[in-house]
């Protein structure tokens, strides 16, 4: 058993392992922390792959933001654990017979996984042939060569979905004041403003 041998396996029972610690935590904050452990391990099998830019996205994106914006969350909000722990407790039956038919789905799977013809199954990661080509520069070529236009609708699907959202959430109450930009450009200090002589003694 070679080393990247090693670190596969280490790796990967560190994944599941956080995975399982993400969900049986009985402290939400403890939850986040195991999850950020499944996304570094994750990122370590991506690089014993080859996938090293994957690897990156996944501690750039879902460590650096998402697990750390879920931790934040998490921690400043106020939250009644005893009655969060007995609404819960409600649905551990129904979750335990869908993990169930999710691990008899993935048995299934994996009774009858072989490979296509034509394939050579390696015998370790140290027999892994690393073509040429770094996989970063090759998925780049492929994004802003061959599918550039699919990249831009996508994104331009992107934008309006987020400017959907904007305008399905915008409420104007008559309540609260807004800024009205053009109303304060096109004030006249003549007739916005009066001056008034006050005498000594006397008041407004």
């Amino acid at each position: 058993m070679s080393v990247l041998d090693v670190a596969f396996y280490l790796f990967a029972i560190v994944t599941v392992g956080a995975g399982l610690f993400t969900v049986v935590s009985r402290n939400p904050v403890h939850s986040v922390l195991w999850l950020i452990a499944c996304f570094l391990s994750t990122a370590g099998l991506f690089v014993l792959l080859g996938a090293e830019f994957v690897a990156m996205l996944l501690v750039i994106v879902y460590v650096g933001a998402v697990a750390v914006l879920f931790l934040f969350v998490v921690m400043m909000l106020d939250i009644d654990f005893a009655e969060l722990k007995a609404e819960m407790a409600r649905y551990v039956p129904l979750a335990g017979l869908i993990g169930i038919v999710l691990l008899m789905q993935l048995a299934i799977a994996y009774g009858v996984w072989e490979a296509a013809e034509g394939v050579v199954v390696a015998e370790g990661l140290d027999t892994i042939i690393v073509p040429p080509a770094i996989n970063t520069a090759a998925l780049g070529l492929i994004l802003y060569d061959r599918y550039f236009l699919m990249f831009q609708l996508a994104g331009l699907i992107l934008l309006v979905a987020m400017i959907g959202a904007i305008a399905l959430t915008l409420r104007h109450r008559k309540d609260v004041k807004r800024q009205n930009v053009l109303h304060q450009m096109w004030r006249d200090p003549a007739t916005a403003m009066t001056t008034h002589d006050v005498k000594p003694g006397q008041g407004l």
